[in-house]
């Protein structure tokens, strides 16, 4: 089969590899869509290596068809060969198959395309993952999710809303703002106008401090916000795309008993990703169905043209989730 390589320049190239072997508990996936992350990139530079026993090549999630079963994966299962489905990968989703463990397998949506399905699994799951597990928010709740033209915040945004859940989005200009009206943010914040740190600071006063943020970005902001959340409050930060340092008044922290707690999906374990799995499935599975949660689907490129597709990550354009047609 073939999947897409990095070679030592760092450049990709679709290429031979050799095809999966199966266990007894896996299930061959022909893959039909594989969405992009930014992990993808990392571990492309060499930052983000896959789990043990992972293929080399990069995807974390994928959408296509059961062609193989083994014998515990088709007893243990409900699944069957000719079912449509989704998963989430340590790595390997950037080629025609994918050889998985049965547990890390979802069926596609009711109302959802594979292009759709193929932006759910990583995506979805790690917005449950901090919204729920990490940051055990409730209707009525205020969130503040940074980066809200990311491919995560277009999960993650009309997740919460769909729970009742009050947010605030930052954006680097009112363009963007724009662009992302059809999420419903209740405030979206443009950093170039605007200190998202007062801006935090106004909602406080006003009644209606942050309960949970989920950050990306880190750096020297993330201290300057953590004076104005509430009492209680859980800062979640998942990546450092402004800076891996910023200062924090420790004292503040003890006072209102905020808990800063660091998350990634990647590094569970694989019983841990099959629990999220399965309630991901019986808790969101309804909303996508009925549309209260879809992904946002901001370019589709055949495989082929891997390289440009991280280029639209890289260059930061994109509004939603980049997905490759195999």
């Amino acid at each position: 089969m073939k999947a897409v390589l990095i070679q030592k320049d760092k450049s990709l190239v679709w290429a031979d590899v050799p095809d999966p072997v199966m266990g007894s508990e896996d299930v061959l996936v022909k893959i039909e869509y594989a969405a992009l992350n930014r992990a993808d990139l990392l571990q492309r530079e060499g930052n983000y290596p896959p789990p043990p026993g992972c293929p080399d090549w990069m995807g974390l999630e994928i959408s296509g068809e059961i062609v193989d079963m083994g014998e515990e994966a088709k007893a243990k299962s409900s699944y069957k060969l000719g079912d449509k489905v989704c998963a989430l990968l340590g790595g390997g989703g950037y080629a025609e198959y994918a050889n998985i463990k049965y547990d890390m397998l979802m069926p596609v949506p009711e109302n959802c395309s594979m292009v759709e399905a193929a932006a759910i699994p990583e995506a979805f799951a790690t917005a449950y993952l901090n919204l729920f597990w990490e940051g055990n928010i409730k209707p009525g709740n205020t969130l503040l999710m940074h980066a809200g033209a990311s491919g995560l915040a277009s999960v993650i945004i009309p997740m919460a809303k769909a729970f009742g859940v009050r947010v605030i989005t930052t954006v680097l200009s009112d363009e963007i703002a724009q662009s992302i009206k059809h999420l419903n943010a209740d405030v979206v914040v443009n950093t170039k106008k605007q200190d998202i740190a007062e801006v935090l600071k106004a909602e406080l006063d006003a009644g209606h401090p942050v309960d949970v943020a989920i950050d990306c970005l880190g750096g020297e902001i993330m201290g300057k916000c953590l004076h104005y959340l509430a009492h209680g409050a859980r800062w979640i930060m998942i990546a450092t795309l402004a800076g891996d340092f910023t200062q924090i008044d420790m004292r503040n922290i003890y006072v209102r008993n905020v808990r800063i707690v660091g998350s990634t999906l990647r590094s569970r374990k694989p019983e841990v990703k099959a629990q999220l799995l399965a309630k991901l499935v019986e808790d969101i599975w309804p909303k996508v169905s009925d549309g209260s949660v879809k992904p946002t689907i901001y370019k589709v490129l055949p495989i082929t043209e891997a390289e440009e597709a991280h280029d639209i990550l890289y260059r930061g354009e994109n509004v939603g989730k980049v997905v490759l047609k195999v």
